[in-house]
């Protein structure tokens, strides 16, 4: 039993230093939702390995992120890994809900299992990710901004 509550302190710990974000893949409901739809082999679609891709690479060794890609329909390691190197290289970050939503439109699996919560799929709320993941987006907006001004 105390392992149980230490566990659940550990978590709540993680959390509190990173403003409600964690460091764990599993505690974003939508990426736990992708990674419980990958183990058991069902098809995420084109979108869903995509987005997996973007988020995962930043909490999973790259072999097991190939690994779980490679299992999907018309697909293997070769293009599993052809897919993450080429967001890496890249340098892909995180798509925003809207995006999310917008490719989730596209196809049939549903990335955002609940897309009427207007809280759900926002791995920014929900993950704490590498700093040069949010100096990445910075840049982004600030170079649309100027290019606005």
């Amino acid at each position: 039993m105390a392992t149980k509550t230490q566990s659940k302190n550990n978590t709540l710990d993680r959390r509190d230093e990173n403003r409600g974000q964690s460091n764990k893949l599993e505690d974003s409901p939508m990426m736990a939702h992708l990674l419980k739809a990958l183990k058991g082999g069902k098809d995420v679609g084109h979108y869903g390995r995509l987005v997996f891709a973007m988020v995962a690479r930043h909490f999973m060794p790259e072999d097991e992120v190939v690994e779980l890609l490679a299992n999907q329909p018309e697909q293997d390691e070769a293009r599993a890994r052809a897919m993450l190197q080429q967001v890496i290289s890249r340098d892909y970050n995180p798509p925003r809900r809207e995006r999310i939503l917008e490719w989730q439109a596209q196809q049939d699996f549903a990335i955002c299992p609940n897309a009427d919560d207007p809280r759900a799929c926002n791995v920014y709320s929900d993950l704490r990710f590498p700093e040069s993941v949010y100096e990445n987006v910075n840049e982004f907006y600030e170079e649309q901004a100027e290019s606005q001004a």
